[in-house]
């Protein structure tokens, strides 16, 4: 079955950098697009930053523009997030994505919290 594993969230202060990873499994990787979302307390999920399979085409919110990016390492099987000048307003839970068959899949998430 597909899943979706994620690693690499953390504390960080205001300013600093943190990489996520997503490793997956149970489909062919290689084909499909994958997403990051986050979700703040309070907040509903939102779309962070999107990767296409074959010509690497990526898309981010505006709010994370020029200061996140997405990279994705097919033979690995994953897919990364580089997150830089991190804002306290960038704490949430950041979850892997993928839409597999019509339906949309999630890893379990991991924690990004930005305070000083």
């Amino acid at each position: 079955q597909v899943q979706l594993v994620e690693s690499g969230g953390g504390l960080v202060q205001p300013g600093g950098s943190l990489r996520l990873s997503c490793v997956a499994s149970g489909f062919s990787f290689r084909t499909y697009a994958m997403s990051w979302y986050r979700q703040a307390p309070g907040k509903e999920r939102e779309l962070v930053a999107r990767i296409t399979a074959t010509f690497l085409n990526t898309n981010y919110a505006d709010s994370v523009k020029g200061r996140f990016t997405i990279s994705r390492d097919n033979p690995k099987n994953t897919v990364y997030l580089q997150m830089n000048s991190l804002k306290p307003e960038d704490t949430a839970v950041y979850y892997c994505n993928v839409m597999w068959f019509g339906q949309n899949y999630w890893g379990q998430g991991t924690q990004v919290t930005v305070s000083s």
